[in-house]
């Protein structure tokens, strides 16, 4: 087993202020892999001074030494690249395909697209009426970052605070840390000032509030879930510092008559169960025209028959377990109250997979003739469990999409160009896929109501580490 039990501060690694082991679970085994410590108020506190001291000379390092140091880390991320997919796969159960190919990827596309847009963004600008205005780095930023997409939600807090010239302290997720700590030794071995990055593993409740709460902190960037993003905006309330949120969802999948059903039906549920469902953005909603509702839960099934799970260290296209027993237990729950609530169950249901008493294994899972005010039709359930609901009128449509305290992501299904840009305009969301479009590194990454504020990913993620200084001249 992994001994990970020290801490990235001002430079080195050291051991905590205090013993306080937690095991590492491999989700597929059960069986723990690492040991790592839970960090304290004190271990925060001295990241925060760590980061503080660093700020005054980092925060005036040019443009051009700030992009050859992320350069560099990226250079050596793509070096270190399978360590980093063998990790999460342990860590987290992604399958290693999945983890190879997306990720693992994610590394290297968003910090190649801080690094795009770092080049084009000017830290001065004269106004039309002759003000100036200066970019300036925030100052020291709390990261905290989740277990489902780890070195995602890393990359993309870390790598703007410092490409803008921010220092940080990150506090990865306790159930997949390991991922974290593979990227602060590449950090360490880019060569950063002593200072600019540290690290301290902990829970929310202790190492998180304290992070939140720190008088020094200027900024706190969080993704997890709404609840807990609720607790991180009131802990940083009392000191005004800002705070942006990428919290949770329940994204609609609006399927019209026209579209390619056989095509976007069966894309949509491999969207949904990707991760073993455990995105943020998965199409978990699907509502589905009247007229071909009946077609589209004949592809569904198929579809979702299809659908296998499998051991994460194998080669495939299969999902693997969800990251904890904690989460095993919420999505069983939730599956038994669609079937308690009357929802037709087309594929999956309750229990484990055969073959696979040992591990955090779920059914992929699909419902159908589901009702908008049912649990499983308004709670974000993290596994891949799709609701199939039918409509009759576009307008229709849009108010079920709309109809949830959610807003991050929502796609639609649709061969009628005017329609798809019609129907994209009136939804309440972040982000919109049409057909299948992906998201794109570089591009804004964030939602509307409980889903969160700010964006994250390329300019507008470099924006929100900002600070606005506006320069007034006779």
């Amino acid at each position: 087993m992994l001994d990970k039990r020290q801490f990235y501060i001002d430079g080195k690694w050291g051991s905590p202020r205090a013993a306080n082991d937690r095991d590492v679970i491999n989700p597929a085994t059960e069986e723990p892999v690492a040991v790592i410590s839970m960090g304290s108020r004190e271990d925060i506190d001295a990241a925060v001074a760590a980061a503080a001291a660093a700020f005054e000379s980092f925060s005036r390092t040019s443009v051009e030494d700030r992009l050859a140091l992320l350069e560099s880390l990226l250079a050596i991320y793509r070096r270190r690249y399978d360590e980093m997919v063998d990790v999460i796969t342990m860590e987290l159960g992604a399958p290693v395909t999945m983890c190879r190919d997306q990720q693992a990827d994610v590394g290297v596309g968003h910090l190649q697209g801080f690094v795009d847009a770092l080049k084009e963004l000017s830290v001065r600008e004269t106004l039309t009426n002759g003000d100036v205005v200066l970019r300036e780095p925030i100052g020291v930023c709390g990261l905290i970052t989740p277990w489902n997409w780890p070195v995602n939600q890393i990359v993309l807090k870390v790598a703007p605070a410092l490409a803008t010239g921010c220092t940080c302290v990150l506090k990865p997720s306790e159930f997949t840390p390991l991922s974290a700590m593979l990227y602060a030794e590449m950090i360490d071995e880019a060569g950063l000032p002593a200072g600019v990055f540290n690290l301290v593993n902990g829970d929310g409740p202790t190492a998180g509030a304290a992070l939140s709460r720190h008088p020094d902190v200027a900024m706190m960037s969080f993704t997890g879930s709404t609840r807990a993003g609720t607790a991180v905006s009131k802990d940083a309330a009392d000191t005004v510092k800002r705070v942006t949120l990428e919290l949770g969802g329940k994204s609609p999948n609006i399927v019209f008559e026209d579209a390619d059903l056989e095509a976007r039906v069966g894309e949509s549920i491999a969207e949904c169960f990707n991760n073993t469902g455990q995105s943020c953005d998965a199409p978990s909603r699907m509502l589905v025209q009247r007229s071909v509702y009946d077609k589209v839960l004949d592809i569904a099934k198929a579809a979702g028959m299809e659908a296998s799970v499998g051991d994460p260290i194998r080669e495939g296209d299969h999902i693997g377990p969800l990251v904890s027993h904690i989460q095993f237990d919420r999505v069983q729950a939730l599956i038994e109250a669609g079937v308690d609530e009357g929802a037709r169950l087309l594929v999956g249901g309750p229990g484990k997979p055969d073959g696979y008493e040992t591990g955090y294994f779920v059914k992929p899972t699909i419902f159908a003739d589901v009702a908008p005010d049912m649990r499983i039709a308004r709670e974000e359930i993290f596994g891949p469990v799709l609701a199939i609901m039918p409509f009759e009128t576009e307008d229709e449509a849009i108010a079920i999409a709309n109809d949830t305290p959610y807003g991050l992501a929502a796609y639609v299904q649709t061969s009628d160009e005017e329609r798809a840009e019609r129907v994209a305009a009136r939804l309440r969301a972040g982000m919109v896929h049409i057909n299948g479009g992906p998201h794109r590194y570089g591009s804004p990454f964030g939602g509307y109501k409980q889903s969160g504020n700010g964006r994250e990913g390329g300019r507008f993620g470099l924006e929100d580490f900002f600070e606005i200084k506006t320069v007034h001249r006779p």
